[in-house]
């Protein structure tokens, strides 16, 4: 089987349940008595959002760059964490009940109160994305220093590798799956971080545009938005997957052949 083949295959079956989803929401919607207004159906939501693709898409860009850029920001912070964590048991005792706790605080508690310490601009929403998925990178990253080569690591040991080369050749390979994982688990809540955000305080971006459809009673404008929000996540994790792949083939090729 070719590789376009494969991916076909891969996508067929999310597509199939996506294109159902619309056809029961279409259906219910036109066939009960709930009004338009409260549940248009989705072929009235897209042609909303088409209409409205303008002001979708000069909001959908400042939300994309928060995205990004927080997310850049806590993968970055994540693995200076996790190498923290990793050569030092001591700050992995003290530390890692603090980025638990962490994730403890609901974003609807974060998001006003970054607004009202750091203003309407654009640090709280970086601040918030990166807060909010930082830590399945972390983790994913720490279990898989754990999941390291024992023999691997004392072979180059007893050859006097020093530490760093320990950790370049065999820890950090060994983290890459599960860095990967991390990386698909937190970019998809970077853009609800960042949409949250912008819902407690901002110019301009998705959460703005649903906030203003929703004050305007437009649900249709309400729900184009989610419906670009859930695209650019998919989007989004879809490009993880790539990046997975392209940067260790072999996990793909090792997983095929497991039992």
């Amino acid at each position: 089987m070719t590789a376009l083949a494969r991916g076909i295959r891969n996508i067929a079956a999310p597509v199939a349940l996506i294109v159902a989803f619309f056809g029961v929401w279409e259906l219910y919607s036109r066939n009960s008595s709930i009004g338009d207004t409260v549940l248009p159906p989705v072929s009235r939501v897209i042609q909303a959002g088409w209409a409205d693709r303008e002001s979708l898409w000069a909001n959908t860009v400042p939300t994309l760059r928060e995205v990004l850029i927080g997310f850049l920001v806590s993968v970055l912070f994540a693995f200076l964490i996790s190498v923290l964590l990793d050569v030092s048991p001591k700050a992995n005792r003290a530390v890692m009940p603090l980025l638990i706790g962490s994730q403890t605080v609901p974003l609807i508690v974060l998001a006003p109160l970054f607004v009202i310490w750091f203003g309407f601009g654009f640090f709280p929403k970086i601040l918030l994305v990166t807060l909010v998925t930082f830590f399945p990178v972390v983790v994913g990253l720490v279990d898989g220093y754990a999941s390291s080569e024992r023999d691997a690591v004392t072979l180059l040991r007893t050859m006097g590798a020093k530490t760093f080369l320990v950790f370049r050749l065999v820890r950090l390979p060994s983290a890459l799956p599960g860095f990967f994982t991390g990386l698909r688990i937190g970019i998809t809540y970077a853009v609800v971080a960042a949409i949250f955000a912008e819902y407690a305080g901002a110019v301009d971006g998705l959460g703005v545009y649903i906030q203003g459809a929703s004050g305007s009673f437009r649900t249709d404008l309400v729900l184009a938005g989610v419906l670009v929000a859930a695209t650019v996540t998919l989007i989004l994790y879809g490009l993880t997957v790539v990046l997975q792949r392209l940067t260790i083939p072999w996990y793909a090729a090792a997983r095929k052949v497991s039992p």
